[in-house]
């Protein structure tokens, strides 16, 4: 059986990530985290809203967000104009 991940204290300093994480199963207990914490599940956001939200705890936010749409947790319209929760 395996064991459960560490705490995502762990990749925390002072409240911001100090790095995103490479393996696919910590990355997914980031952006699980990300996704119930800093977005509602019934609402739209922007480009700037979303990238302003993920600046909160990493400067890179484009790759945060590239992460959240392509591993499901963020939707993004075709034309780019919104995103939305997913789960």
């Amino acid at each position: 059986m395996p064991s459960a991940p560490p705490p995502l204290s762990d990749l925390l300093s002072q409240g911001r990530l100090t790095a995103i994480p490479r393996k696919t199963v910590r990355r997914e207990q980031l952006l699980r985290h990300l996704t119930e914490t800093l977005f509602e599940r019934a609402r739209s956001y922007t480009e700037p809203e979303v990238n302003e939200a993920l600046r909160t705890v990493h400067d890179d936010c484009s790759a945060l967000r590239r992460y959240l749409v392509t591993d499901g947790w963020l939707e993004r319209a075709r034309d780019g104009s919104n995103y939305r929760r997913l789960r």
